[in-house]
């Protein structure tokens, strides 16, 4: 027993390690069927007072590929003409143009992206140094820094991405760049095709803007309509359907002048939808806030023609150049079955960005008892938001999130420390949504889904239950093909088989690895891998025996005469495995791994263990072993 005791503690360390890292999995098996019994509140509550314990949980347990339990396949494409357009020192007609043409040719042709953009601009005599760099860099320098931008956007926004899919809690992603500005995402038990979007999509471009006046905001408002019903528009999609003689942009003094027209459409109620869009085309469809705040309320079907007349370039003349629109993040009531969505005037210039958050978090506020997203900013952006806050008391400050209005509080007080807060979710899953956008950080480009594939988790549950029959029908028949032809020495075989398995999916835990269906195949392989070499040492054995030799040296020497073929067999094939797993991707990968993983715990079971087992039995006094 001493002679062995360094091999035994190393073998129950070994066991207990397997045990400790794949004691999560059962925990979190444990905490699913329990939340699976839970309705609503109670849900709610266990996983409030559960929260650690489950997150930890669900990162340490074994994770399972995406053809195990179901989930979604993304192909993500970087815009990354959009980031060139961001980086442009300045826009003008020919940039646009030549950024047209450019989208255009890209989706037909293999020539890269840049270089499109670099033809492009020689094309019509444009140094390139007229929108980036300065005025001595040359072509091929802009191109080679425009090169250097773009790749490290796209490795960012790869970052970024993991990021945000870790703290959403997938298990095990696969994310991987494919091409030059294309991304695989692969998550596991992901079903929420909508979450998923807005997770992978949002840029996370979080700015605190300075609302209008009311009075500034009417008066623009009102302005638009004189222009527009001056101009005989009666298409209220924004096209000239009239020859009535065109009036000059001009407003009404009175602040209150939006206001009237808006409560005039509401005494004309025996006019026709016709008559009331001729005589006020644009408050007929962006009806002010009737409580002074400043903002319009707009139907959903209405909010494209709205963006439309806004868009076109007669009536941006009207709006000031320090004046922009948004639309709110989500609708605010329906009436008489219609959304309405609100149109806020806001300053274009933000007076604080997301850059500043340091942390957020999902809550419920205890006042309200609706979700909210608390921030907190480091301490240049708290000095900025006391600032802020204390110079614009009484004045709203719109939250903005890619371009949609989420809340715009009214600042009662100055705000001191860098607290704040974002409303307007409709649950707390879309909080939390948000909370894990804004601490990964925004995209450096936008992202857009090009491909999506869902498996479903009946064809995960199908995988699994075919995977283990098929793992569970060749445990069972090699244990009894052991056990017929190799008697006691079968059994004990069979035993170290059982510590091979429970290594295998040990480190797979430890190392949080992914367990795929090709990763089954490769546990199946390695199984019988296992007892290969038992069977090599016992026909050894076996052969020393008839020559007379005692149990022991018989022993010694099939252990000794065995062990360069098994050793030599195992090694290749772990070669095979490394290459495998070094060149190729997704199921590749998982296959080798678990092989790998197999061949080096089958060596130690079947090497070690047995022979260990086989010491102590003759330390007790065995004098026979029977080897079949």
């Amino acid at each position: 027993m001493r002679k062995n005791l360094t091999k035994i503690i190393i073998i129950v360390a070994s066991v207990l390690l397997s045990i400790y890292f794949l004691y999560p999995t059962y925990k979190d098996s444990k905490y699913t069927r329990e939340l699976r019994g839970l309705r609503g509140e109670d849900s709610l509550k266990y996983v409030d007072r559960n929260e650690n314990a489950i997150r930890d949980a669900r990162i340490k347990r074994l994770k399972l590929g995406l053809d195990l339990q179901g989930g979604m396949r993304v192909v993500l494409e970087v815009d990354v003409l959009k980031m060139l357009e961001a980086t442009a020192k300045n826009r003008d007609d020919n940039f646009n143009s030549i950024l047209a043409d450019v989208r255009k040719e890209a989706t037909t042709s293999e020539v890269s992206l840049l270089d499109i953009f670099k033809k492009k601009f020689q094309e019509k005599g444009i140094r390139l140094s007229r929108y980036y760099g300065n005025i001595r860099d040359s072509d091929d320098d802009i191109i080679s820094n425009l090169d250097k931008l773009s790749t490290e956007a796209i490795d960012r926004g790869m970052e970024i991405i993991r990021n945000r899919v870790d703290q959403y809690g997938v298990s095990e992603p696969t994310i991987q760049k494919l091409g030059g500005r294309r991304i695989i995402v692969e998550l596991p038990g992901v079903s929420k095709e909508s979450e998923v979007r807005q997770l992978l999509q949002g840029t996370a471009l979080l700015e605190f803007k300075l609302l209008k006046d009311p009075e500034v905001s009417y008066k623009i408002m009102d302005t638009i309509d004189k222009y527009l019903a001056g101009k005989g528009i009666t298409d209220t999609t924004g096209g000239d359907t009239s020859k009535t003689k065109p009036s000059s942009p001009t407003g009404r003094k009175d602040t209150a002048a939006a206001t009237a027209a808006a409560e005039s459409l509401n005494a004309q109620l025996p006019k026709t939808e016709a008559e009331q869009a001729k005589e006020h085309p644009f408050l007929f469809l962006a009806r002010p806030d009737q409580r002074g705040g400043g903002e319009a309320y707009v139907a959903e079907e209405d909010r494209d023609k709205v963006t439309r007349l806004l868009n076109r370039d007669d009536v941006k003349h009207l709006i000031p150049s320090d004046v922009e629109f948004l639309w709110s993040a989500k609708h605010l009531f329906i009436s008489e079955g219609k959304r309405y969505y609100v149109l806020y005037w806001v300053k274009k210039e933000p007076e604080l960005t997301g850059g500043v958050i340091t942390t957020a978090r999902a809550t419920i506020d205890p006042n309200t008892n609706q979700p909210i997203v608390t921030m907190e900013m480091n301490s240049e952006g708290s000095r900025d938001w006391a600032r802020i806050t204390g110079a614009n008391i009484n004045k709203r400050i719109a939250i903005v999130l890619d371009k949609a209005v989420f809340s715009s509080p009214v600042v009662r007080t100055k705000i001191i420390g860098g607290n704040s807060q974002i409303e307007g979710m409709e649950n707390i899953d879309e909080a939390r949504l948000l909370e894990i956008v804004l601490k990964a950080g925004a995209l450096p480009a936008p992202v857009e889904i090009i491909e999506q594939r869902n498996v479903g988790p009946s064809l995960g549950e199908d995988s699994i239950s075919q995977g283990l029959f098929s793992t569970i029908l060749s445990f069972v028949a090699i244990v009894l093909f052991m056990v017929v032809y190799y008697r006691k020495g079968g059994g004990i075989a069979d035993l170290a088989l059982l510590f091979n398995i429970l290594f295998i999916l040990g480190v797979l835990a430890g190392f949080q690895a992914t367990l795929t269906l090709p990763g089954i195949a490769g546990i199946i392989l390695t199984i019988g891998m296992a007892v290969d070499a038992n069977v090599l040492i016992y026909e050894r054995i076996r052969e020393e025996a008839v020559t007379g030799k005692t149990l022991r040296a018989a022993i010694d020497a099939g252990y000794s005469k065995a062990f360069h073929a098994i050793f030599d067999s195992n090694i290749t094939t772990f070669f095979s495995g490394v290459i495998l797993y070094q060149f190729g991707t997704g199921p590749v990968q998982g296959f080798a791994l678990t092989l790998m993983i197999g061949i080096a715990a089958s060596m130690f079971s079947a090497i070690v263990i047995t022979r260990v087992i086989f010491e102590v039995m003759m330390e007790r006094g065995a004098t026979a072993i029977n080897f079949g």
